[in-house]
């Protein structure tokens, strides 16, 4: 019997889009466990914009021009396993997906506020104390 490649039936990868939840790498420390969930360059930036309303993968790049396509991809697929955001495949494969906060992920925005206003008047801080001239003491 001759089997032609068309005949193969192509299996997902086993990883695809299940990921496994990462350890908490002080154990029992709080702060350790929400930095590991939320810390980093991109993560909060990504929830700031998931909380206006569900995204798809290129809205948020064109959001975060600064984050690579990898980043972004690495970073979401985190979020996901951590329970954070919403992955909704609107169709079969390759389908656009489209990102939403969670529940759960909605529970971190007053964090997310917090920081923005603390960062706001942080640059507005170094941007005083730049304008202020130095004494020659």
């Amino acid at each position: 019997m001759i089997v032609w490649p068309m005949d193969i039936v192509k299996k997902e990868p086993a990883s695809n889009y299940r990921w496994r939840q990462r350890p908490n790498p002080v154990d029992g420390c709080p702060l350790t466990a929400a930095l590991a969930a939320i810390g980093g360059k991109w993560r909060m930036i990504i929830v700031y914009w998931l909380a206006e309303s569900p995204r798809h993968f290129a809205a948020l790049r064109q959001l975060i021009p600064g984050i690579s396509h990898k980043v972004l991809a690495q970073q979401l697929h985190e979020l996901v396993g951590d329970g954070i955001v919403h992955r909704q495949p609107l169709g079969v494969i390759p389908a656009p997906v489209e990102y939403s906060l969670t529940d759960y992920g909605r529970s971190l925005l007053p964090i997310v506020e917090d920081m923005r206003r603390w960062g706001r008047a942080h640059i507005e801080r170094l941007a005083s104390q730049m304008q202020v001239p130095m004494s020659d003491s």
